[in-house]
């Protein structure tokens, strides 16, 4: 589904705005044409209907805002190492091999072997989770060990702080994944004990 269409928008949207919009067209339906073609046209608000429905078992789904701040805050207050904890435990969840990769200075501290039995392997940066800012350095030095590794993919976490555009426009065009923002949340919560 395009991003930008009607149905996507539509399941970004609260659950009652879909509602609103099906309502507004069985309503027009109603006043606009003959009375034996009103229940015909109005069939087409139906998936709008649908994708209400949808919207609201996602949203109903979804932790709160308080949760995934107090995730957030947890996360951001933990040593390297119990952060490292909190990523296996929720890559393992997910039903992928995690390894870390020995010594610390290097560009990546885990190897995420994927799942799906594929055998890929993601090397994942995620040492400087706490950093203030960050800048291309660490993404080029991710970028070479993902090719001398011959692994498929490199992800760079990002907690705290802001990402260079140079560094964004740099991941995007080395094919290598920021992991921040709600996909990083969920990956926090779903790492949490007793998730």
């Amino acid at each position: 589904m395009a991003p930008n269409s009607g149905f996507a928008v539509l399941l970004r949207s609260p659950w009652w705005v879909s509602f609103a919009v099906a309502g507004a067209i069985v309503l027009v339906c109603a006043a606009l044409l003959p009375s034996h073609l009103v229940p015909f046209a109005a069939a087409g608000a139906l998936p709008i209907a649908v994708i209400g429905c949808i919207a609201a078992w996602r949203q109903w789904r979804a932790p709160s805002a308080a949760r995934v701040e107090a995730a957030r805050a947890a996360a951001a207050a933990l040593p390297w190492r119990e952060f490292s904890a909190l990523l296996t435990r929720a890559w393992t969840a997910e039903g992928h091999g995690v390894q870390p990769l020995p010594g610390g200075a290097q560009a990546a501290d885990l190897r995420l072997v994927r799942g799906d039995g594929s055998g890929q392997s993601i090397l994942v940066a995620a040492r400087r989770y706490k950093a203030a800012s960050h800048g291309v350095e660490p993404l080029r030095a991710l970028h070479a060990l993902v090719q001398s590794q011959g692994a498929q993919a490199g992800t760079y976490v990002v907690l705290q702080g802001s990402v260079s555009d140079a560094a964004r426009q740099f991941a995007a065009t080395h094919g290598l994944a920021l992991l921040e923002g709600a996909a990083l949340d969920a990956l926090l919560l779903k790492g949490q004990p007793g998730s």
